[in-house]
């Protein structure tokens, strides 16, 4: 899924450059018609003409760019048709030219003479015209690109009636879906005139789970909304628990909600989970680099600690300084953390794998000093630098328990989104060791859904001082 997040991405941030240039090209266009074309007369040039304008041209462009993206004109992939997508681009550039008009006129500097009216509204018909042009050439070259690239999306549809047809239909002649109908689900056992082809018919929707053994997917999409609430649940946490993503074609009729994503494949709507802010690119890229400064400048600030830490390990205790061990990180991929050993070398030799517990005897004396003031974490800053772990997120879990508590608790998987942390909204709160692992998804989900950079830090700061259950 990354791999196409990351092309989307890519698709988008080639318009925003090809924006920028069409956009900036397009107001000295208007400024060269007004003042040298010859086809307009000039009674007074102004002085330093081009360097003048240029600013305008600058704030134009960054202006209607953010103006651009509120109207969702770098959502990728494009659906729909080009002609669909003009009223949004005349509406975005009208009031670009408009705020920019606004500011010229109120922060212009004494020294300089006042701007053309005229040219700014040249520079609304030349910027409009450049980027009609630039987007349509974009349109054409994604579709292109596109239709040679491979269809690496597999859904699978539950429901075999006319709506599900058509919805294959739609799905596979969009190649900028990149989308392959693997498969139907059926709903009903009495379902004996499907309208999709028999062979791709996988089975019964009570199997689900042994069906996505032998036909795993990325995106399952509900054509029938006949079913009960109940249901639609079960499907919900069946695509959560195996890391799929969920859409159903809704009856508009009895489904309405403001905090779900629509979209329309071939005129069909599409309705879904709304995607969490982590979920997209640019996010994740920030937070990368939230990642990258925060573990680089931490590790240079923590190394004294850490090497005077060392050695206390090492004289309280036989055994190695540091513990290693496998963890469940972003999509349930296991890697290995590192800890400051605080526990005797044979700690789970009789008992297997548990949760540390309150006055845990298996803890070393420096151990339960190093766990009470999360020292013993600070190694895991060269997880969050190599890229396994994230400075905030849910807390990794052990895969013994991953395997426990993914049947058995609703939406557990969901946290697996994204980076785990070395600190977490659940860590800071006293949710951590042996505590209510049902009310640590709730501080997870409510850290994913409501991610920001200022979250996080507010998080960071929490944890200098977040002690309760260290143990």
């Amino acid at each position: 899924m990354r791999g196409r997040d990351t092309i989307d991405a890519l698709a988008s941030g080639l318009a925003v450059l090809a924006d920028a240039i069409a956009i900036f090209g397009g107001f000295l266009v208007a400024i060269w018609i007004r003042f040298n074309s010859g086809l307009i007369t000039v009674d007074s040039m102004p002085p330093r003409l081009y360097f003048m304008y240029g600013w305008g041209a600058a704030i134009a462009t960054i202006i209607i760019l953010f103006i651009f993206r509120s109207l969702g004109l770098y959502v990728r992939p494009q659906q729909g048709r080009f002609s669909g997508k003009i009223p949004r681009l005349i509406r975005a550039t009208a009031i670009g030219i408009l705020i920019t008009t606004a500011l010229a006129f109120a922060i212009r500097p004494e020294d300089f003479p006042p701007f053309s009216r005229l040219a700014l509204a040249l520079a609304f018909l030349t910027i409009l015209l450049a980027v009609i042009v630039e987007r349509y050439i974009l349109f054409k070259l994604e579709i292109h690109l596109a239709k040679k690239g491979a269809h690496t999306r597999r859904v699978l549809i539950v429901g075999t009636d006319d709506v599900a047809a058509h919805l294959k239909r739609g799905l596979e002649s969009d190649s900028r879906l990149r989308a392959t109908v693997t498969g139907f689900i059926r709903t009903r056992d009495t379902d004996t005139t499907p309208t999709v082809p028999a062979e791709l018919i996988r089975g019964e929707l009570r199997d689900l789970e042994s069906i996505l053994d032998t036909h795993p997917a990325d995106q399952i999409i509900l054509s029938d909304s006949n079913l009960g609430h109940q249901r639609i649940l079960e499907i919900i946490l069946a695509c959560e628990r195996n890391m799929i993503t969920f859409n159903m074609v809704p009856d508009m009729f009895r489904i309405m909600t403001g905090s779900m994503d629509m979209q329309t494949v071939d005129d069909i709507p599409l309705l879904g989970v709304s995607r969490w802010p982590l979920d997209y690119f640019w996010n994740r890229v920030l937070k990368r680099l939230e990642d990258i400064g925060g573990s680089f400048i931490g590790l240079l600030v923590i190394a004294p600690v850490l090497a005077l830490a060392a050695v206390l390990v090492k004289r309280s205790s036989p055994g190695p300084v540091f513990y290693k061990q496998k963890r469940c990180g972003e999509n349930g991929k296991e890697f290995t953390i590192y800890k400051l050993r605080t526990m005797r070398i044979d700690a789970e030799k009789e008992t297997g794998p548990v949760w540390a517990v309150e006055n845990d005897p298996r803890r070393t004396k420096l151990g339960s000093f190093l766990r009470s003031k999360n020292i013993d974490e600070l190694p895991q800053l060269w997880n969050v630098l190599r890229g396994d772990m994230s400075l905030v997120g849910p807390r990794p879990e052990r895969p013994h328990f991953v395997e426990k508590f993914k049947d058995d608790i609703d939406r557990y998987m969901r946290r697996h989104a994204s980076k785990p942390g070395i600190t977490g909204w659940a860590q800071v709160n006293g949710l951590r060791g042996n505590t209510s692992i049902e009310e640590r998804i709730k501080y997870d989900l409510y850290y994913l859904e409501h991610w920001s950079l200022a979250f996080d830090f507010k998080i960071l700061l929490r944890t200098f001082s977040a002690s309760k259950n260290a143990y």
